[in-house]
Protein backbone atom coordinates (compact mmCIF):
# COMPACT_ATOMS: atom_id res chain seq x y z
CA UNK A 1 0.00 0.00 0.00
CA UNK A 2 1.35 3.44 -0.85
CA UNK A 3 0.58 6.58 1.12
CA UNK A 4 0.25 10.29 0.47
CA UNK A 5 1.48 12.68 3.16
CA UNK A 6 -0.08 16.11 3.65
CA UNK A 7 1.44 19.08 5.42
CA UNK A 8 -0.75 22.15 5.83
CA UNK A 9 -1.56 23.17 2.23
CA UNK A 10 0.49 26.18 1.07
CA UNK A 11 -2.65 27.91 -0.26
CA UNK A 12 -4.25 27.77 3.21
CA UNK A 13 -1.14 29.23 4.77
CA UNK A 14 -0.96 31.93 2.08
CA UNK A 15 -4.52 32.91 3.01
CA UNK A 16 -3.70 33.04 6.72
CA UNK A 17 -0.58 35.11 6.08
CA UNK A 18 -2.45 37.48 3.74
CA UNK A 19 -5.31 37.92 6.22
CA UNK A 20 -2.92 38.36 9.14
CA UNK A 21 -5.18 36.07 11.21
CA UNK A 22 -5.32 32.34 11.85
CA UNK A 23 -8.43 30.12 11.68
CA UNK A 24 -9.43 31.13 15.23
CA UNK A 25 -9.14 34.84 14.42
CA UNK A 26 -5.90 35.36 16.33
CA UNK A 27 -3.50 37.93 14.87
CA UNK A 28 -0.49 36.48 13.08
CA UNK A 29 2.59 37.34 15.13
CA UNK A 30 5.81 36.06 13.53
CA UNK A 31 8.85 35.80 15.78
CA UNK A 32 12.42 34.52 15.73
CA UNK A 33 12.61 31.06 17.30
CA UNK A 34 15.77 31.14 19.40
CA UNK A 35 16.36 27.46 20.24
CA UNK A 36 14.77 25.59 17.30
CA UNK A 37 13.85 21.92 17.26
CA UNK A 38 10.06 22.26 17.17
CA UNK A 39 8.20 20.59 14.27
CA UNK A 40 6.95 22.79 11.44
CA UNK A 41 3.61 21.79 9.84
CA UNK A 42 4.21 23.65 6.56
CA UNK A 43 7.23 21.64 5.35
CA UNK A 44 7.45 18.85 7.98
CA UNK A 45 10.94 19.86 9.06
CA UNK A 46 12.22 21.02 12.43
CA UNK A 47 12.66 24.71 13.18
CA UNK A 48 16.25 25.84 12.88
CA UNK A 49 17.46 28.29 15.56
CA UNK A 50 17.07 31.90 14.46
CA UNK A 51 14.33 31.26 11.88
CA UNK A 52 11.18 33.39 11.58
CA UNK A 53 8.11 31.33 12.45
CA UNK A 54 4.55 31.81 13.63
CA UNK A 55 2.49 29.82 16.11
CA UNK A 56 -1.03 29.66 14.71
CA UNK A 57 -4.32 27.96 15.49
CA UNK A 58 -5.21 25.42 12.82
CA UNK A 59 -8.06 23.00 12.12
CA UNK A 60 -6.92 20.08 9.96
CA UNK A 61 -9.13 18.77 7.17
CA UNK A 62 -10.90 15.44 7.45
CA UNK A 63 -12.55 15.98 10.83
CA UNK A 64 -16.12 16.98 11.67
CA UNK A 65 -18.40 17.77 14.58
CA UNK A 66 -16.83 17.27 17.99
CA UNK A 67 -13.70 15.89 16.29
CA UNK A 68 -13.02 19.14 14.41
CA UNK A 69 -10.28 20.26 16.78
CA UNK A 70 -8.43 23.54 16.47
CA UNK A 71 -4.94 23.53 17.94
CA UNK A 72 -1.55 25.23 17.90
CA UNK A 73 1.00 24.55 15.15
CA UNK A 74 4.29 26.13 14.15
CA UNK A 75 4.72 27.27 10.54
CA UNK A 76 7.31 29.35 8.70
CA UNK A 77 6.43 33.04 8.90
CA UNK A 78 6.68 33.30 5.10
CA UNK A 79 6.08 30.79 2.30
CA UNK A 80 8.36 27.76 2.11
CA UNK A 81 8.74 24.78 -0.23
CA UNK A 82 6.11 22.67 1.56
CA UNK A 83 6.31 18.86 1.66
CA UNK A 84 5.89 16.45 -1.27
CA UNK A 85 2.83 14.17 -0.97
CA UNK A 86 4.96 11.17 -1.95
CA UNK A 87 7.75 12.18 0.45
CA UNK A 88 7.08 9.38 2.92
CA UNK A 89 7.36 9.70 6.66
CA UNK A 90 9.23 12.99 7.25
CA UNK A 91 12.90 12.12 7.86
CA UNK A 92 13.26 14.63 10.72
CA UNK A 93 10.33 12.94 12.54
CA UNK A 94 11.93 9.44 12.52
CA UNK A 95 12.98 9.69 16.16
CA UNK A 96 9.61 10.97 17.39
CA UNK A 97 6.85 8.88 18.85
CA UNK A 98 3.51 9.81 17.36
CA UNK A 99 -0.13 9.04 17.95
CA UNK A 100 -1.79 7.97 14.70
CA UNK A 101 -5.54 8.65 14.62
CA UNK A 102 -7.68 7.08 11.93
CA UNK A 103 -10.79 8.96 10.78
CA UNK A 104 -13.81 7.62 8.92
CA UNK A 105 -15.59 9.25 5.97
CA UNK A 106 -17.78 11.25 8.37
CA UNK A 107 -14.76 12.81 10.08
CA UNK A 108 -15.02 10.79 13.30
CA UNK A 109 -12.10 9.16 15.10
CA UNK A 110 -12.34 5.45 14.29
CA UNK A 111 -9.10 4.12 15.85
CA UNK A 112 -5.76 5.28 17.23
CA UNK A 113 -2.34 3.79 17.96
CA UNK A 114 0.99 4.91 19.37
CA UNK A 115 4.04 4.38 17.13
CA UNK A 116 7.74 5.14 17.10
CA UNK A 117 8.83 7.06 14.01
CA UNK A 118 10.76 4.03 12.77
CA UNK A 119 7.53 1.97 12.81
CA UNK A 120 5.27 4.68 11.42
CA UNK A 121 4.58 3.19 7.99
CA UNK A 122 3.57 -0.15 9.56
CA UNK A 123 1.15 1.69 11.85
CA UNK A 124 -0.32 3.66 8.97
CA UNK A 125 -0.72 0.47 6.92
CA UNK A 126 -2.49 -1.21 9.83
CA UNK A 127 -4.94 1.66 10.21
CA UNK A 128 -5.57 2.16 6.48
CA UNK A 129 -6.05 -1.60 5.95
CA UNK A 130 -9.54 -1.03 7.34
CA UNK A 131 -11.55 0.31 4.37
CA UNK A 132 -13.70 2.45 6.67
CA UNK A 133 -10.59 4.48 7.66
CA UNK A 134 -10.08 7.17 5.03
CA UNK A 135 -7.51 9.42 6.68
CA UNK A 136 -4.85 9.21 9.38
CA UNK A 137 -3.59 12.16 11.40
CA UNK A 138 -0.19 12.11 13.06
CA UNK A 139 -0.31 13.81 16.46
CA UNK A 140 2.32 14.88 18.96
CA UNK A 141 2.37 12.44 21.90
CA UNK A 142 2.82 14.90 24.75
CA UNK A 143 0.77 17.85 23.58
CA UNK A 144 -1.70 16.21 21.17
CA UNK A 145 -1.00 18.79 18.47
CA UNK A 146 -1.70 17.97 14.84
CA UNK A 147 1.43 17.13 12.83
CA UNK A 148 0.24 16.06 9.35
CA UNK A 149 -2.24 13.81 7.51
CA UNK A 150 -1.81 10.58 5.55
CA UNK A 151 -4.13 8.88 3.07
CA UNK A 152 -3.95 5.90 0.68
Amino acid sequence: MSFRFFAIPPAELDGIRAAGRDVAGNPLRPFVHRRGGEPLRCCLRLILPGKHVALISYRPAGTAGAYAEIGPVFVHASACEGYPAEGGWPPEYRDRQQVLRAYDAEGRIADAILVDGAEAEDGIAKLLADPSHVLVHSRNVLYGCYMFAVSR
